[in-house]
């Protein structure tokens, strides 16, 4: 049996990094960072058109007709690039709503609590059918990841009324909300994937008492835990993605969390204080991870899950 990427996965991995680093880039992040909340509507659209959204949706209903493994595959580059909008929520209502799959229409989803992330660009809320939205504010100090904060004004009502009735189950059989856990997991690999980089990076090139950092054991022991959290996540992730079961995905769920936020914290730690600056894009991966914990699927729900699965000698 080969566990090695077939060169297909391989090219649409490179694809969508390579689309990414072209529309995507530092500046860019840069210019999302400026103007919280908003939207790149032109960006959104080219995703769609190079089938991001639709890569599960079968040839027939005008999709990729690809699997979850190749979704991960393109959601690890998203986390990887920070890249922003409800990623999750419209690629799981390509099947439901239309001009989802092509990117013409922003869906996001109603989590629990009544968190909505980028409510404000959605042009459709999927979630529960009844009740109306309310309105919190899981991370207000992410500029990337800003939620609306408030209820029962004119954008919620409309947003409320725009609503799409859930879960949905996907042509390929997988449920919403084990597709959403997993791809959860894949951001949160991609982006403790960048956070190993970055580290190693600032340690080569940063010098202290005439020598660069990564010369001294404590970083390079601190740069040898990401990168073992990397690969242990990683395993998991695409693992998951091939056998689809639940338990699966919650495990890898649970190494993804822990390899992207501890991940993000020791690569502050090799960055010293200038890690914090806004300047430095480490920070930001910090506050991104902590957002994606809160999703569908975090620590409690996978450790319960684990915990079952355990209890009735599954597992």
């Amino acid at each position: 049996m080969r566990f090695q990427l077939t060169e297909d996965q391989r090219a649409l991995r490179d694809g969508v990094r390579q689309l990414l680093a072209r529309r995507f880039d530092a500046d860019a992040l840069r210019a999302a960072v400026r103007r919280p909340g908003r939207l790149d509507r032109a960006l959104w659209r080219e995703l769609g058109a190079a089938g991001f959204f639709a890569l599960r949706l079968p040839e027939a209903d005008g999709g990729v007709g690809l699997g979850l493994p190749e979704a991960v595959l393109a959601f690890e580059e998203a986390g990887r690039a920070l890249l922003p909008g409800p990623l999750l929520a419209t690629h799981l209502a390509a099947g439901a709503v239309p001009g989802a799959a092509d990117g013409s229409v922003v869906v996001a989803a109603a989590g629990g609590g009544g968190t909505v992330e980028w409510l404000a660009e959605a042009d459709v809320v999927r979630g529960d059918a009844t009740g109306a939205v309310e309105l919190r504010s899981v991370d207000p100090l992410t500029p990337l990841h800003r939620l609306p904060r408030g209820s029962g004004s004119a954008a919620a009502d409309e947003r409320a009324a725009a609503r799409v009735p859930g879960p949905y189950t996907s042509p390929t059989g997988v449920p919403d909300a084990s597709a959403a856990v997993l791809l959860t997991a894949a951001e949160q690999l991609g982006s403790a994937v960048r956070t190993c980089e970055l580290a190693v990076q600032h340690a080569r090139t940063r010098e202290q008492f005439g020598r660069p950092i990564g010369a001294f054991q404590a970083v390079q022991h601190l740069c040898a835990g990401m990168l073992v959290r990397v690969e242990v996540a990683r395993v998991a992730v695409y693992a998951a993605a091939v056998t689809a079961d639940p338990v699966d995905v919650a495990a890898a769920r649970l190494l993804a969390d822990e390899a992207a936020v501890r991940g993000a914290r020791d690569c502050l730690q090799v960055h010293g204080g200038m890690g914090f600056t806004w300047e430095a894009e480490v920070h930001l991966h910090l506050k991104r991870a902590w957002v994606r914990t809160h999703r569908t699927g975090g620590a409690t729900e996978s450790e319960e899950m684990l915990a079952d699965a355990l209890t009735a000698g599954t597992r």
